[in-house]
């Protein structure tokens, strides 16, 4: 009998065996290296990863060039993207207007009337002139009969109200460098890379109506790339909070994402508040503020 019991005893070991999984294999290809993460505070909501900013120029990244045009909308509005100025800084805001062919012009118009009341009592002003006018575009380059006076009030001043209206026209398609007549060399976003500040808000825009969560995007290049929102109700009180990562930072511009989730019963004005978190002392610094119209959440 034992030797009918030890042959299928050893016969039930080698069947378990072949059974089991194999010792050896591939486990998956490898990480590629981190990604871009976030974070979102308790009262905050999930986050996204940004986009890289090389393909979002038109939301202030300093590389690439536009490849889509000004949304039209449903209604036959055109949406345009217009570049102000704020302590010395480019700020983003963007304007609905009936569509036209004639998009530069329409941009430069808006770009000269300056700043809604909103947007003025937010600091932002204008520093071009009306009768900025595009006389031809080829090869990718805008060329611009500037009126008399257009670069008075210093270099400086001069430079800020240059770049105000090449990232205002570089936007659309067709225009990836401006050239100013008579006979100035064609520019772009990079030579005016270092008047955007710190952290830039593409959306939402000053006046926006938002609802919950609230999409902010952006650009930005602050200590380790991290980029905190918080949304505070008429009286500064925090309602919601999260924080993400830009695809770049520390010593680079990249573009940032994030929803945030607020709390609050009824509609009425808010405020959008970006900004970096001091690696020193815990504080928020370079602070973006946005005021809004915010709907009511549960």
């Amino acid at each position: 009998m034992r030797r009918l019991i030890l042959p299928l005893t050893a016969l039930l070991l080698l069947l378990a065996a072949g059974c089991a999984p194999p010792r050896t294999g591939t486990l998956g290809p490898a990480p590629a290296g981190p990604s871009p993460t976030t974070a979102t505070a308790p009262t905050g909501a999930p986050t996204t990863p940004a986009p890289s900013a090389s393909r979002s120029p038109t939301a202030g990244a300093t590389t690439g060039t536009p490849t889509t045009a000004a949304p039209t909308g449903p209604d036959g509005t055109l949406t345009v993207q217009l570049w102000f100025a704020r302590n010395g800084k480019l700020v983003p805001t963007r304007r609905a207007s009936p569509a036209t062919v004639a998009t530069s012009r329409l941009a430069l118009t808006e770009l000269a009337a300056g700043p809604s009341v909103a947007e003025t009592a937010a600091g932002l002003t204008t520093l071009v002139p009306a009768g900025t006018q595009v006389t031809r575009i080829a090869g990718g380059v805008a060329t611009l009969l500037p009126p008399a006076g257009f670069d008075t009030g210093g270099a400086a001043t001069a430079r800020l109200r240059r770049a105000q209206v090449v990232w205002t026209l570089t936007q659309f398609p067709t225009v990836r460098r401006v050239a100013f007549a008579p006979a100035d060399a064609a520019t772009g976003r990079d030579d005016y890379a270092d008047l955007l500040p710190p952290i830039v808000v593409t959306a939402p825009a000053i006046g926006d109506r938002v609802g919950s969560p609230v999409t902010v995007t952006g650009t930005a290049d602050v200590y380790e790339a991290t980029v905190s929102v918080r949304v505070l109700d008429a009286a500064g009180q925090e309602i919601g909070t999260a924080f993400t990562t830009a695809s770049c930072g520390s010593g680079c511009r990249g573009g940032y994402r994030v929803d945030v989730r607020y709390r609050r019963p009824t509609a009425g004005p808010g405020t959008i508040e970006v900004y970096e978190v001091s690696a020193r002392d815990g504080s928020r610094i370079n602070v973006v503020r946005i005021p809004v119209d915010m709907a009511a959440s549960r």
